[in-house]
């Protein structure tokens, strides 16, 4: 969710042109009109300023889903007006979201027996999964301090510095210390020996990622886990693991099945997986799966009856919407292992086709692995006079929406672009984007360094010839004059006679 803001006071009015056909007045944007309009004007009017949204196919910095089969969406309409909270009312829709959980535990190798009921439940998304699943490794280690006598006010946790925003959310939300693993220049993944370094009596958890946001790469839950024991029997502790599968989860079992990263490994206590991303469902659908039922603690667990019967409860959300659950378990017997595989397999034939089609211009570094998310990430090998940011603006000439950002601490220093390759995400199109990069490239070729650029280069060519370092007031006046008078050298070519 994002904090609202107004986006012009200038013009406080929305206006269409073919909505004039019902309705003359202009609308007011920030306040309730005081009439009703009909139906036609309202559909009108949103569709309009909706057309400027981009192309979601073309919005290749997203992991979320964004095409399903026709018969999917039409039971995601059908359910569209089904409250999911409301399970005495519609008890078969809390039968499918157990049924996936099930199907999900399954997948991830939990330890159940053959009458055994997954531990498990469907969030809005991994960002609500994490939010449980850290409040029970919280209230879990609380627990066991108390009964021993301890402080337990001073919780924290580990993870890499490459982790999702929600992981950052929850530690200041819920008052749990962040503790970050580094990351450095060619490594963008969290160092499970550095993570075990970081750990002591107070950590609640290590968070490991299966498929970073930055460059798609698993983490080595299978080290981590083997270290974490180790340290565990050196100290007495039982520090546990979390694994954020939320792009990688419904990847790994299909394209890397023999890969130990889940319950598998004993330290494993929770999993979460985002049902929107590579479980192939709109956005709105999260899983967290627990080991066994010791692993959530009861006191957490809310029962209910105002609604029809006794209803157990554990998430931050209460009503939500029953149709991303039934979607979720559409896919699941729709597609069955084959088709996850079958998908899997050509999502990474396809980014594969993105990544040499890039290397052969020879203009980029591949800063993503082979294994992991279906993703190409790469930065320039010459970024001095243009950058990846300028990249990224001029492919959204060409529709395509390709993300740049710079990593975090301490490889803060390199800028990356990233691809996301979905199932919607074909062969043609992979080659496409790579002859629009080209052109991209050529353009960029003719045009000059930016201002910034040509500074960079002449304050390094001073430094090497040992003059003094600019300061940053000396520098932005320089910069300041050099646009100046590029401004003007412009406006007079312009006025030239050819």
């Amino acid at each position: 969710m994002v904090l609202s803001k107004t986006a012009s006071q200038t013009d406080v009015s929305v206006h269409s042109t073919f909505a004039s056909r019902y309705v003359r007045n202009s609308l007011p944007r920030f306040k309730l009109p005081e009439e009703s309009i009909p139906k036609e004007a309202a559909y009108q009017i949103i569709n309009d300023e909706l057309m400027l949204d981009c192309n979601p196919r073309l919005n290749l910095a997203s992991f979320v889903t964004t095409w399903m089969e026709p018969e999917c969406d039409k039971l995601i309409m059908d359910a569209v007006n089904k409250n999911y909270v409301d399970m005495d009312e519609y008890p078969v829709t809390t039968e499918l979201q157990n049924r996936c959980v099930n199907i999900i535990a399954h997948l991830f190798n939990a330890p159940l027996g053959d009458s055994e009921t997954a531990v498990g439940v469907g969030t809005v998304g991994s960002s609500e999964a994490i939010m449980l699943a850290g409040l029970a490794f919280k209230r879990k280690w609380q627990n066991k301090r108390k009964a021993e006598g301890k402080p337990y006010d001073k919780p924290n946790i580990v993870t890499g510095a490459n982790v999702q925003v929600c992981w950052e959310k929850f530690a200041r939300y819920f008052e749990v210390e962040l503790k970050e693993v580094k990351l450095r220049e060619g490594y963008y993944v969290m160092d499970p020996a550095k993570a075990v370094e970081m750990v002591d009596e107070n950590t609640i958890c290590v968070a490991a990622i299966l498929g970073s946001t930055l460059n798609g790469e698993f983490e080595d839950v299978k080290l981590l886990n083997d270290l974490l024991v180790a340290k565990n029997k050196e100290t007495g502790w039982d520090t546990p693991i979390h694994v954020d599968a939320a792009s990688g989860g419904f990847i790994a079992p299909f394209l890397y099945p023999e890969l130990e990263w889940d319950f598998r490994l004993p330290l494993v206590k929770s999993i979460n997986v985002s049902g929107h991303k590579y479980g192939l469902v709109y956005a709105g659908i999260g899983w967290v799966i627990w080991r066994s039922k010791e692993d959530l603690p009861e006191e957490l667990i809310f029962h209910i009856n105002y609604l029809g019967a006794d209803q157990p409860t554990f998430t931050l959300n209460f009503s939500k919407g029953s149709s991303q659950v039934i979607a979720q378990y559409y896919q699941l017997i729709r597609l069955g292992y084959e088709g996850y595989r079958n998908v899997m397999e050509n999502c990474h034939e396809n980014a594969m086709v993105l990544k040499r089609g890039l290397e052969k211009t020879g203009r980029f570094n591949i800063v993503s692995k082979d294994e992991g998310v279906p993703l190409v990430a790469f930065s320039l090998k010459d970024n001095k006079c243009h950058d990846e940011f300028e990249i990224a603006e001029m492919l959204r000439r060409f529709g395509w929406i390709v993300p740049a950002y710079t990593m975090p601490a301490d490889a803060q220093h390199i800028t990356v672009l990233r691809v996301v390759i979905r199932e919607d995400f074909s062969c043609t199109l992979a080659e496409r984007l790579v002859m629009d990069i080209g052109k991209v490239m050529h353009e960029l070729d003719t045009l000059p360094a930016k201002v910034s650029a040509k500074l960079a280069i002449a304050e390094e060519e001073h430094g090497k010839n040992g003059s003094v370092k600019k300061t940053a007031i000396e520098t932005q006046r320089e910069i300041t004059a050099y646009w100046k008078k590029f401004v003007s050298e412009r406006k007079t070519n312009k006025n030239k006679i050819c």
